[in-house]
């Protein structure tokens, strides 16, 4: 595998006069030969103190961040926080939350050389697929972390994240961002944003992405994976897309699933589509009932997606086993690779720009922002 290997650990320099709190509007205001980076922090454990009187863990004030993480000083680049306010748990991000996310960096987006995003962790991988999807022809990183601790605890995992974060953020090849996609860093290692999942709910090793590479990893040094990076993208292409429609429905399949239950989802109100979770490389009842249900549906123009329950790695292969082509046969479309996470919100985009269901269809299987393996 060929790498890109850094030598600088966390992308740290000797400390600069300039401050790294900048708050001008106006790129000219700022030196062109360190690069700017916009945290915005959206709520979350990352963000959280323990109040010294109550011993309660409350919001932090990010004026004060120098106080928890005085090495922002050494990082090469100028840097300004914002809240996006008002601060929710994760539990609360819904697509209202990411299409205020997006105008956020639409606003800001010329400039800044790149954005880092402090996010709670538990819908975190959401976030960072649904913003894969609304941010089109990206030429700078948007990068997204947060932590299992709080930042105002001994042993949190946050400082290295939130420093990590800013420098890949920050990072430049040949006068250009390193990096332009969204992209999600936890731990040790750099993840494209719609390829991850969250896993585990105590180990600092939260996220992984199995079915694609690290895009980078951190140890002593930083090391690319550069031929897993998006291409680069034409400088002042960049979109960003406005509208999500969340008229999609989530169904895991399970031995004994009551079809009453899956067929009164699948007839809800203004249902567009469907995100099936099967059995291994797509797999699925084979019992006439079961499929009457799901042709019905499809007969309806309701669009069903076949994602694979396995989080090991793989993707959906439905002509390999009978008990997958008969979805294959009666219309249900492959999700190849795909993570649910990812599933679940490119339909709210595709939906969300009007798209014949024609072309969803095709879109579906087609890689947009890397988020999937085309024929696989």
């Amino acid at each position: 595998m060929v790498q890109n290997s850094r030598s600088t650990p966390l992308f740290l320099s000797p400390p600069s006069e300039k401050s790294v709190f900048l708050h001008s509007r106006n790129k000219s205001a700022y030196n062109m030969e360190r690069p700017n980076i916009l945290v915005i922090y959206t709520g979350g454990t990352i963000g959280m103190m323990m109040d010294p009187e109550d011993k309660a863990l409350k919001p932090f004030e990010f004026k004060n961040i120098r106080q928890q993480l005085p090495m922002l000083d050494l990082l090469e680049c100028d840097i300004t926080f914002q809240s996006l306010l008002p601060l929710i748990d994760s539990s609360d991000t819904n697509p209202q939350f990411w299409l205020r996310l997006v105008d956020m960096i639409e606003a800001e987006y010329q400039n800044y050389d790149g954005f880092v995003v402090l996010h709670g962790t538990d819908t975190m991988a959401y976030t960072s697929s649904a913003l894969s999807f609304l941010l089109e022809n990206l030429d700078k990183p948007v990068i997204i972390t947060g932590s299992q601790l709080p930042l105002g605890v001994l042993r949190t995992d946050g400082r290295r994240n939130i420093l990590n974060a800013i420098g890949f953020a920050a990072d430049r090849k040949d006068g250009r961002p390193m990096l332009n996609e969204v992209c999600l860093f936890f731990q040790t290692a750099l993840f494209r944003g719609n390829r991850i999942y969250k896993d585990d709910a105590a180990s600092f090793n939260a996220f992984h992405s199995p079915n694609y590479p690290h895009l980078a990893n951190v140890g002593t040094e930083i090391s690319y994976n550069e031929h897993c990076l998006l291409p680069k993208s034409v400088p002042g292409t960049f979109i960003a897309h406005h509208k999500m429609d969340n008229n999609v429905g989530l169904i895991k399949l399970f031995p004994g699933i009551n079809l009453a239950s899956m067929e009164a989802m699948l007839h809800t109100e203004g249902l567009h589509a469907v995100v099936l979770e099967t059995f291994g490389v797509g797999n699925a009842p084979t019992s006439p009932d079961f499929l009457k249900i799901l042709q019905e549906a499809i007969d309806r123009d309701i669009i069903l997606v076949n994602i694979s329950q396995c989080k090991g790695g793989g993707g959906v292969e439905m002509q390999r086993y009978a008990t997958g082509k008969h979805l294959a046969d009666i219309g249900v479309t492959s999700g190849s690779d795909m993570t649910t996470e990812a599933a679940l919100t490119k339909l709210m985009y595709l939906f969300g720009e009007g798209y014949p269901l024609n072309t969803i269809r095709k879109l579906l299987k087609m890689s947009l922002r890397g988020e999937l393996t085309e024929n696989y």
